[in-house]
């Protein structure tokens, strides 16, 4: 098959708030959100969870576009994994990734180094190659699908086809009725909240970067419940206060439980890394593995 990819514009979000800066916890407390949206700085892939202290932090800067249907195409085609470059202002040149998606109307997480994000501002362009959407994972078990990843981050996540199932290592392996804010969403242009309970042991070891999979969920259209069905993502962002909020996670891979063999490991590294997105595989134009 001939790769397809192509060059989308993101323009670099200020972080906004209403008519009052304060959202309402879980126990009905206001708090004002650090974090959420914009340029993020000190916080990187492999940070603990725990350690984050915000609202939806994620590492690095939020994209999108000042025309809607342009924003939602943005989020709807770009893949984790996909290279991106600043195109303009005092960071012009600067080169980074795609980690995830934030859903919100079209918005896309990019990675890039710490001195570039430093003087990056709201409203600077950042061009994505975006390609990976409708990839097919070779030898893949049926009803097995890929979504949100540039196939050349694929054996970076350890996902392999071993005779009839998927084997993927993840973090852990969570039950589906934690699916929060994203549920009913396209999945293609959202992530999916996980609403853990405060002292989850499973928040104690999660980290920005990891995988995990959730039962019971099936992400091919619109995230929903389906008994008999996993899908595993990359935790994107970070925890909430809100309650339905949570750590977020952008499914990259989804089928029936009889066909992903999803292995928990506590123990096991952090997958998507600054160094295993540019340790990527690519073709020339700079689009990933063919499918």
């Amino acid at each position: 098959m001939i790769p397809v990819a192509l060059n989308l514009s993101g323009v670099v979000e200020s972080p906004s708030v209403g008519s009052t800066p304060y959202r309402i916890d879980r126990d009905g407390r206001p708090y004002v959100p650090v974090g959420d949206g914009g340029v993020v700085l000190g916080v990187h892939l492999g940070d603990a969870l725990r350690e984050v202290d915000g609202d939806h932090v994620a590492p690095g800067a939020t994209l999108s576009h000042p025309d809607p249907a342009a924003s939602l195409g943005l989020t709807s085609y770009a893949c984790i994994g996909n290279p991106v470059v600043v195109r303009d202002g005092a960071a012009a040149g600067a080169r980074g990734w795609v980690l995830g998606k934030r859903g919100e109307h079209g918005r896309v997480l990019v990675t890039l180094p710490d001195e570039a994000l430093s003087v990056l501002q709201p409203g600077d362009g950042i061009a994505v190659r975006a390609y990976g959407q409708g990839a097919v994972l070779p030898g893949a078990p049926p009803g097995v699908q890929l979504l949100n990843l540039d196939p050349g981050m694929l054996a970076a996540l350890g996902i392999a086809v071993d005779g009839d199932q998927v084997h993927v290592p993840v973090r852990a392996v969570v039950p589906g009725r934690l699916a929060g804010n994203g549920v009913g969403r396209p999945a293609h242009q959202w992530d999916v909240d996980l609403a853990f309970a405060a002292g989850d042991p499973v928040l104690a070891v999660l980290r920005l970067g990891d995988l995990v999979a959730v039962t019971d969920l099936d992400v091919r259209h619109n995230i929903g419940y389906r008994r008999g069905w996993l899908t595993v993502g990359v935790v994107v962002h970070g925890d909430s206060p809100q309650p339905g909020h949570g750590p977020g996670v952008t499914p990259v891979l989804t089928g029936p439980a009889s066909a992903v063999a999803a292995v928990a490991d506590l123990s096991v590294p952090t997958p998507l890394t600054w160094t295993s997105l540019s340790d990527r595989s690519v073709v020339a134009g700079g689009a990933s593995t063919a499918r």
